[in-house]
């Protein structure tokens, strides 16, 4: 199955970074093909079942949010 997704590409001083807009991944590169083609890889590994060999400890955290 194949999927489009939106990324934005910005320069960040001697590095370009994509992050895709639908979902919170991003990668980069020193071009923005090799930013673009290492977000691709990014949002491929994003949709791998995971194969974790140890499961993971899940905790609830509290956190105090103060509204400006």
């Amino acid at each position: 199955m194949s999927r489009e997704f939106t990324a934005v590409i910005r320069k960040e001083g001697k590095w370009f970074v994509a992050q895709c807009i639908e979902l919170d991944v991003a990668s980069q590169g020193r071009t923005e093909k090799a930013a673009l083609k290492n977000l691709q890889e990014a949002l491929e590994l994003h949709f791998e079942n995971p194969q974790a060999s140890v499961l993971p400890a899940v905790r609830r955290v509290n956190v105090t949010v103060h509204a400006a």
